[in-house]
């Protein structure tokens, strides 16, 4: 191990994306792919959803290190096809590492394992569609099928997918948001009236303040730093709120300015400015911070009114004020403090900035949302700013930063197991035909469904299913007792390996490539974790001539399924698969803010969705009004001896995905199972940095344990420690997950740490 850096990108992160896109694409291949990534004229990242600045704005190398290595994955040279499947048997794949798995290459042709067999074979393309068809219309009720979608779907599928599954019949569509942002949906819903961010590129940059809450931009969203930097160039402020020092919080070197290589540009500090703060929250105390914030801030307003609150905007846009404030008032300041882990004088700082800042933006993730009490926690974040009026200002809002690259969209094209009635209203009208009603299942859900084999099919599109939840052994033996699974995929994962008695893989574009149907070379659209809608074009060749696109496989299935159904909705299927703006055509009548969808799209850059709280302060809630609202105090107590674990990403991985076993910025290399602890706590402990040790996770249920992890003294917060995921996923228990949302608690785990014999 080497010191953590105190810095992200430069010319460290250039190297690796250069070395990872050529060593695995070649040279020639990965230029040409690499120049037209987020490019106007090129395709969308297959990575994070963070937006790409506007068309003419955009330099001739707008991607991050991360976004090269996504590239490089979905473009490399390897290749699997059959002759890999007669080689390895679902024995032998199942004893391989999540990393040799998905180096192994680009699946090239459909696959079938048949009841009992340890290999999968291959099957051409209609004989594997008419498969799942059969095995779908041999179900007693719709509901015994899962269709989850891990959020790289673009919109044209996604809207395709779901209304497949729900001409077929039932609302099962469970998607990675139910792992990540259903937390900000839920919370976000209830106050202000809309699931969605309300910051636009352009407003983040013209922030006062900018504060950063278990959100992690160096690994996660790396272009997010260039915004970041463009923001403390105005004069912003930024505020990380973060159990760990992590690299990207603290300081940035942009790999886009030359002066950066050679030394001549200095590092632009972000949360390690003397104007600016880094508070190492306790795991699960950010409710209590922000609860502590409001009261400071009602405080002194009354001592000094009309100088610390927007008045005005209160009285006129919201309602609840009186009992919130009544609420904080009742907290005791000292335990609060206590179930934040941080100094009176530090959340006094906090509460100077925000007292000096007339436009301040609140951005997380999940360091925020994986919590028993994570809605809660959302709601205070808003509480906050609403105090302020920082909603519907420029350089003001709320700014959930979302993970996968349309994961957002998914959920706008409708990928939601509790569809609003408005929605399915519309495609009713549209397609003739009477959708489910009933709310369906959620990713928890799917698994206890599967495990209780009442869902006997399921049907994955994209992502790693298996790695991505929690309780691994008990997902991996839910996935095992369906009947058929269908893993509709790129590139080999676990989920391919943890197989039904009959399993399909059936092996689609990626992002990357160019899409030829009927109709001609396709675009597709996408919607960035701001709202922005804008082209995809595919250009590179694609791995095989036996890939099919995901629209494809959906109207494949769609037309054998649904076709002869009296009762199911109109489509023409084949069509839809020629030609993808016959899809777009459908969407401009059936979703809101899609209008003359088409041309929109087709512009450099897209178009904005309409946001109500941003665009004119409508809040389209229970009263009509953005809603303060009242939150117990919550926060997870630790037993002596024991100390709280976050899941957390390598800087080498992209969520299941993983490049490689270092972590550049943590100064980890050459092993993922390693766990971060405060130094001060291992001698507590009586534990030394290097040790190698089981950890074991404590439920009302039992324990689960992940053994041989090596001790890592780091500077996290006092009593927190953390861990990468889906090493520790076995550690969260389903029956563990956020009130409202149902979110596996993958950021709040009671630990022990054990030595092994």
């Amino acid at each position: 191990m080497s010191a953590p850096e105190d810095w992200a990108g430069g010319t460290p992160a250039v190297t690796s994306a250069l070395l990872a896109a050529t060593t695995r694409m070649g040279p020639v291949r990965a230029g040409r792919a690499l120049l037209r990534l987020n490019q106007a004229s090129g395709f969308d990242c297959p990575s994070c959803a963070w937006p790409d600045p506007a068309a003419h704005d955009r330099s001739a190398a707008e991607f991050c290190e991360n976004g090269a290595k996504a590239v490089a994955h979905e473009g490399t040279s390897r290749r699997v096809g059959a002759d890999f499947f007669a080689e390895h048997s679902l024995t032998d794949l199942e004893s391989r590492s999540d990393h040799w798995l998905e180096a192994q290459g680009r699946l090239v042709g459909p696959m079938i394992r048949r009841p009992g067999r340890d290999h999968y074979e291959p099957i051409n393309w209609d004989a594997a569609l008419d498969v799942v068809a059969e095995q779908l219309r041999g179900l007693d009720s719709p509901d015994e099928a899962v269709f989850y979608t891990s959020g790289r779907t673009s919109n044209e599928a996604a809207f395709a997918y779901q209304l497949l599954v729900r001409g077929f019949g039932t609302n099962n569509l469970p998607d990675c948001s139910n792992m990540c942002h259903e937390s900000s949906g839920a919370a976000l819903s209830q106050t202000l009236g809309t699931g969605k961010g309300s910051v636009t590129l352009d407003s983040l940059e013209a922030a006062d303040l900018i504060i950063i809450a278990g959100q992690n931009p160096g690994t996660n969203a790396p272009r997010m730093l260039s915004s970041l930097e463009r923001a403390r160039r105005h004069g912003a402020t930024v505020v990380a709120i973060n159990p760990l020092r992590e690299a990207g919080l603290l300081g940035f070197r942009n790999p886009q300015r030359v002066g950066v290589h050679v030394g001549l540009t200095p590092t632009t500090e972000l949360a390690a400015a003397d104007d600016s703060l880094y508070l190492q929250v306790r795991l699960g105390g950010d409710l209590a911070l922000f609860q502590l914030v409001g009261r400071l801030l009602l405080e002194r307003e009354a001592a000094a009114p009309g100088t610390v609150t927007d008045g005005d905007f209160v009285a006129e846009h919201t309602v609840g004020l009186d009992a919130y404030a009544s609420h904080l008032r009742a907290l005791d300041v000292d335990e609060l403090l206590v179930a934040s882990g941080l100094a009176r004088s530090d959340v006094e700082r906090l509460v100077d900035l925000l007292v000096a800042s007339r436009r301040t933006v609140v951005a997380w993730a999940m360091g925020l949302t994986q919590h028993k009490h994570s809605v809660a926690t959302i709601r205070e974040v808003v509480n906050v700013l609403l105090l302020q009026g920082n909603v519907g200002r420029d350089g003001a809002g709320v700014l959930p930063v979302r993970g996968h690259s349309n994961v957002q969209g998914d959920r706008t094209m409708g990928i939601y197991e509790k569809p609003a009635e408005a929605f399915l209203d519309a495609i009713a009208a549209e397609f003739d035909f009477h959708p489910p009603r009933r709310h369906g299942l959620d990713v928890v859900g799917a698994v206890e469904a599967m495990r209780e084999e009442s869902a006997r099919v399921f049907v994955g599109m994209g992502g790693n299913f298996v790695r991505a939840v929690p309780d691994t052994a008990v997902a991996e033996a839910a996935l095992r007792s369906c009947a058929l699974t269908v893993q509709v995929s790129t590139t080999l994962n676990r989920s391919h390996v943890v197989a039904g008695r009959t399993a399909l893989i059936l092996p689609v574009l990626g992002r990357t490539e160019r899409d030829t149907q009927a109709g001609g070379d396709q675009v597709v659209t996408v919607e960035d974790s701001q709202g922005q809608v804008h082209a995809s074009r595919g250009r590179i060749r694609p791995a095989s001539a036996h890939l099919r696109s995901e629209v494809a496989v959906i109207c494949g299935i769609g037309e054998r399924v649904l076709g002869n159904r009296p009762s199911a909705p109109v489509v023409a299927w084949r069509d839809w698969a020629g030609d993808y703006r016959l899809i777009r055509a459908a969407i401009e009548r059936v979703v809101p803010g899609f209008a003359d969808f088409e041309a929109r799209a087709s512009q450099p850059g897209g178009f904005l969705l309409p946001h109500g709280p941003r665009d004119e302060r409508r809040f389209d809630t229970a009263s009509g009004r953005a809603e303060f609202t009242v939150n117990p105090l919550e926060y997870p107590r630790v037993p002596a001896g024991r100390l709280l674990l976050q899941t957390v990403r390598s800087h080498d991985q992209f969520n299941t995905t993983i490049y490689g076993f270092d972590d550049r910025y943590r100064g980890l290399k050459g092993d993922r199972r390693v766990i971060m602890v405060n130094p001060i706590d291992l001698v507590s402990l009586g534990m030394a940095d290097g040790e190698v040790v089981d950890v074991v996770s404590e439920w009302v249920d039992g324990e689960r344990r992940a053994e041989a992890f090596r001790l890592v003294g780091y500077p996290t917060a006092r009593g927190c420690a953390a861990a990468y995921f889906p090493e520790t996923n076995s550690l969260v228990p389903l029956g563990s997950r956020a009130d409202v949302s149902r979110t596996p608690t993958s950021k709040s785990v009671v630990i022990r740490l054990e030595r092994r014999p």
